[in-house]
């Protein structure tokens, strides 16, 4: 996998999770929570300014 898919791939789980977070309605869930966290992690070591794709 080359550095752009990878970073593709992971943009694509970052929006998934967020979709996921806002369909939960505002309950807790701190592994979803959790998550998103650790791919916002990878993201910025990727590079990617993560609030430009960052779900309102």
């Amino acid at each position: 996998m080359t550095e752009k898919e990878l970073i593709t791939t992971t943009i694509d789980r970052y929006t998934e999770l967020q979709q996921i977070k806002k369909a939960n309605g505002g309950h807790e869930n701190q592994m979803l929570d959790y998550f998103i966290r650790v791919t916002i992690v990878k993201l910025t070591s990727l590079g990617v300014n993560v609030e430009d794709i960052t779900l309102e």
